[in-house]
This record gives C-alpha cells, sequence and structure tokens, in this order.
C-alpha cells in the first residue's frame, strides 16, 4: 500500500480534532496535531503558548497599513509557519498520517495519495459540542467559537492564499452534526480505504 495523507480543516467545535483522532484509530495511522506545536516550541526553542498563540491569527489589511514592513510579532509568525510546514512536509513523507489544521491542506494539496477534508457544523450544534463535550461555559463558547473562527480564517487566507471552507481545495466536505464525530469518522474511514485502496 503507498502512503497516503488525509488533512482535517475544521470550525471550531465541530469535533473535528475528534473526528481526525477516531478516523487514525480506524486506519491504524498516525493522528498529528498539538504534536506539530510541540515540535516547532523546541525546535525554535519558544514556548508552546507563543506558538498556539502567533499560529491561528493573522492581521488585517488596515494593520498591514500601518506597519508595511512587518512588526516583530509577524516575523515571529512567519518563522512559526515556515518550521511548521517543513514538519508536516516530513512528517507526510515519513508515513501514511492524518494533520489536523495548521495549512496541512495547502501544504500538501498536490501530492500523490492525499484528500483533504473540511469538517464543519451549524453554530447551534457547535454551541452544544463546546458545552457538552468540551465543558465549556455557554458564554465562553460562544466567544470562543467567534473569535476561532475569524483567526483560522485570516491565517488559512494569509499562509494558504484561500479560505479554509473553499470547494475548490476539498475532496470532501461534511457536516458533523449529521452523524455525530465518531459515525462521521467511521464514514471518512470507509471512503479513505477505497479512495487509497487500503
Amino acid at each position: 500500500m503507498e502512503k497516503f495523507t488525509i488533512t482535517i480543516t475544521r470550525q471550531f467545535g465541530s469535533m473535528g480534532r475528534t473526528i481526525a483522532k477516531k478516523l487514525s484509530e480506524e486506519l491504524g495511522v498516525e493522528f498529528y496535531d498539538r504534536d506539530i506545536v510541540e515540535k516547532v516550541s523546541r525546535q525554535l526553542n519558544l514556548p508552546v503558548s507563543k506558538i498556539s498563540d502567533s499560529e491561528e491569527t493573522a492581521h488585517s489589511r488596515f494593520w498591514e497599513r500601518m506597519f508595511p514592513l512587518g512588526t516583530d510579532e509577524e516575523y515571529i509568525q512567519d518563522m512559526i509557519f515556515d518550521v511548521q510546514k517543513e514538519i508536516i512536509l516530513d512528517l507526510a513523507k515519513k508515513s501514511s498520517c492524518i494533520i489536523v489544521g495548521r495549512c496541512s491542506d495547502a501544504i500538501l494539496e498536490n501530492r500523490d495519495n492525499n484528500m483533504n477534508i473540511y469538517i464543519y457544523a451549524p453554530v447551534s450544534k457547535r454551541l452544544e459540542n463546546c458545552v457538552n463535550r468540551l465543558n465549556m461555559d455557554e458564554a465562553e463558547a460562544k466567544r470562543t467559537i467567534a473569535r476561532v473562527d475569524k483567526a483560522r480564517q485570516a491565517y488559512h487566507k494569509k499562509y494558504a492564499g484561500f479560505l479554509p471552507d473553499d470547494p475548490a481545495h476539498r475532496q470532501l466536505m461534511i457536516d458533523s452534526s449529521m452523524l455525530g464525530p465518531e459515525e462521521t469518522a467511521h464514514w471518512i474511514a470507509q471512503l479513505a480505504r477505497k479512495k487509497f485502496n487500503i
């Protein structure tokens, strides 16, 4: 069997990370998410919190007009992205795997045996997931959904060159509320087995 990669881009609260983890268990391949942050942290000798704060934010055009030559913060963010990109390419080269976020969809898009998936859900269902599955308080969940959605879109547009939910860059877009995380992972696994001849 040839090596393959599956990337999961997701809305906050859609349970994309949970789906990716269950998918990796079902297919028997590695799953990478926060591990990438830890690798970047070690390589750049920066705290994990700094990587987390930087990796899914991007500044507006107004910010760019104010600081046309960029800022130290922007320089660090670009450096973090470059290191993450090298790590993602290296992981994909080594073995079949599933990678969550970090513009892995754009980084691996032109590789043979790659599938880009976008996981989304209605806001009401994402809010429910945040409260019931992630143990967040409702007000905090609402704020976090709005903040993270905006940050991820800006970050993805800056580094991938397109929005996370652009169907031109996806082989599959699925509403996780239709089947729930476990069944969604199972259904994607069936599709992956057919696509990659597993």
